[in-house]
């Protein structure tokens, strides 16, 4: 029989093993770095929900998650920003641990990572059950329909 913390550790190695097989990103694309002694991963919350709250580092976000692996130039295209602009939308992603890159040859490839998104939707959305919002929002609805009557 395994403790929690090992049997944890196992279940995330193994799921950064098939992600890895999967799409072949880089080892860096999968937020590991600050693993704590649980085997849980810590995330700075404060950095992703900056990072997030820019509406054009979300779009370079959706682009990258239609189209992996893309280089800088790729990124900039169609878009109303500057090369420097994306660059620095881009720094501010990597430093989120929201998007990760890597080097081949001349290229600087950027992958999305989607694990601190993820922890943040664990701990803020999905503490609140299902059930209880369906049931809040129904309630809602009928009260509304109600008054319009």
């Amino acid at each position: 029989m395994r403790c929690c913390r090992c049997q944890s550790f196992l279940v995330e190695f193994a799921l950064l093993a098939f992600y890895r097989y999967l799409d072949r990103q880089p080892f860096g694309c999968l937020y590991i770095e600050n693993r704590q002694l649980n085997g849980s991963v810590s995330v700075d919350d404060d950095a992703v929900f900056k990072a997030l709250a820019d509406s054009s580092r979300r779009q370079l976000l959706d682009r990258l998650y239609e189209r992996n692996g893309q280089t800088l130039s790729a990124l900039c295209e169609d878009l109303e920003m500057s090369r420097q602009a994306v660059a620095k939308h881009l720094a501010i992603l990597e430093e989120a641990n929201l998007v990760s890159s890597e080097k081949h040859g001349r290229e600087k490839l950027h992958f999305i990572n989607a694990v601190p998104i993820n922890g943040i939707a664990e701990r803020w959305i999905n503490k609140f059950e299902r059930q209880h919002l369906s049931a809040l929002s129904a309630l809602k609805k009928a009260l509304e329909d109600e008054d319009s009557h």
